[in-house]
């Protein structure tokens, strides 16, 4: 019983998923302090309101604190742009300088009769008979 256990905990997938979550926990403290202590201010500065929690409207004496669900949907809306804008922008772009995608070339042409697709060295169609003049596969860039 306690092999199994050994074994499920020792898996690759348990001690990945065990890290992504203490890295994400790190992650998210990063981003919060960054849209808290920067963005916010900068948009309070500009807006001259610091926050919406004030925001509340009575009816038959139920508060109802839209201003806290403002506060939440721009604190959402601000941590999504700096995480897009920040992080994943530049990781793309990273990415896509070390690992660009090749063009491969391609391997058929259209016939000039009935337009089905045919390979680029057939000398005739293989779906209409008409003969058709091989491409070269140095023509292809």
């Amino acid at each position: 019983m306690l092999k199994g256990f050994r074994d499920f905990v020792l898996r690759g997938n348990v001690i990945d998923l065990a890290v992504a979550v203490v890295i994400g926990a790190a992650f998210t403290a990063i981003v919060n302090a960054l849209v808290t202590d920067i963005v916010n201010p900068l948009i309070a500065a500009i807006v001259h309101k610091p926050d919406f929690s004030a925001l509340i409207l009575d009816v038959h004496g139920g508060k109802i604190k839209y201003g806290d669900f403002l506060n939440a949907l721009i604190s959402f809306l601000l941590i999504a742009v700096v995480v897009y804008f920040v992080f994943v922008l530049p990781i793309n772009a990273l990415l896509k300088k070390f690992h660009p995608t090749k063009a491969t070339p391609p391997t058929t042409h259209s016939c000039p009769e009935c337009l089905a697709d045919i390979p680029l060295a057939a000398r005739r169609c293989g779906h209409c008979g008409q003969p058709v003049t091989p491409v070269p596969a140095t023509a292809i860039t």
